[in-house]
């Protein structure tokens, strides 16, 4: 299988994975035929991508960090708490720590070394999904930098509800489809604010959590906000989901922009290593996170093009490819895999829209 933009897709391509509403509802069933009026409704629903089944990818499976049920499940129970209208004004910090204490279990039951996030979403649900990944990546981050079981559980409290302070602020701001005014840009800012409101009103939330909303856009040159604080001034924790805030968002579509290939946030974050984020959490945090995840079309350095075919989780970034096309632009009769983990002279250059 492999995961394509619906804009590329053929009709009579057979879906692979099936695809969720966010009540949990099957909105396509694994194996479906996809029509003009199929594509156009998940256009409609705000999918942008789908996993297909083809002749190129066949055998090619994507590996589960988490079982996508915990995902969905997990999603869900954080739709109703921000749907609750007392999220305004407080939560209840036991159930979150409820979900925490499952993502942690999850992860560190997970025999998958790469982070891969892969559930098809909604660009109507990010929030929520956002807030599920966030959480996600920080708590793997935070067990690769050694942090004790409940200084876990207090990250993933904060990676949660670091964005809680959203709910105040007007959809019509959160939503708009082009570039935001001065003035509305200030207006999101608020957030961070908000959220440390929030969850000061609300039981059994850790102080940890508070600063994480509060913090969480901090940067480590003083350019971020709401404080302009500096290196060590930020929190830890503040400083972990500052960068799981900003990997997940920008390898998501939005309403506003399309989402930017792995490859490019990798390669964008580390210009910003020492500067933006702090340089042993941002190494911590891409030791789990590969630039090509499984399914990726790929270009190598002889010209050559393929898929990627599995991971090597001692090598991240050199992975198993499938070659599809030779150096010389022909398509193969038969397919060859190729394992970059023991080829040096090969490299991805780039990504491939197969």
């Amino acid at each position: 299988m492999r995961k394509v933009s619906l804009d590329n897709v053929k009709v009579g391509n057979r879906i692979a994975l099936p695809i969720f509403s966010l009540n949990n509802s099957v909105l396509l069933a694994r194996g479906s035929e996809l029509t003009p009026e199929i594509i156009n409704n998940l256009k409609q629903y705000g999918i942008t991508e789908v996993y297909i089944d083809d002749g190129v990818s066949e055998n090619i499976s994507v590996p589960e960090f988490i079982k996508k049920e915990i995902i969905h499940e997990t999603k869900n129970q954080i739709k109703k708490i921000m749907d609750n209208l007392s999220i305004k004004t407080s939560t209840d910090g036991e159930f979150i720590l409820e979900i925490v204490k499952n993502l942690i279990e999850e992860i560190l039951q997970s025999h998958q070394v790469i982070v891969n996030l892969s559930d098809i979403r909604s660009i109507d649900d990010y929030m929520f999904t956002h807030s599920v990944n966030v959480a996600v990546f920080s708590l793997v981050t935070g067990i690769t930098l050694g942090l004790e079981q409940d200084e876990l559980k207090n990250l993933g409290i904060g990676a949660i509800l670091h964005d809680v302070g959203k709910v105040r602020i007007n959809d019509r701001i959160l939503k708009k489809p082009t570039s935001l005014t001065v003035e509305e840009y200030e207006e999101v800012r608020k957030h961070t604010v908000f959220g440390y409101e929030i969850l000061g009103n609300s039981e059994n939330i850790p102080s940890v959590a508070r600063e994480i909303a509060l913090y969480h856009h901090e940067r480590m040159d003083g350019s971020g906000y709401p404080y302009k604080l500096k290196g060590k001034e930020i929190p830890a924790e503040a400083r972990i989901v500052a960068i799981a805030d900003v990997f997940d968002a920008l390898t998501t579509d939005r309403i506003y922009r399309k989402k930017m290939h792995i490859s490019h946030v990798v390669d964008y974050m580390l210009s910003l290593s020492g500067k933006h984020f702090d340089k042993k959490i941002l190494e911590a945090f891409f030791r789990h996170v590969t630039n090509y995840p499984v399914g990726t079309g790929v270009v190598l350095n002889t010209g050559e093009k393929g898929l990627v075919f599995k991971y090597n989780s001692y090598s991240p970034n050199r992975p198993v490819v499938r070659i599809l096309i030779d150096s010389n632009g022909q398509k193969l009769s038969r397919y060859r895999e190729l394992d970059l983990s023991h080829k040096p002279d090969y490299f991805i250059e780039d990504v491939w829209n197969i």
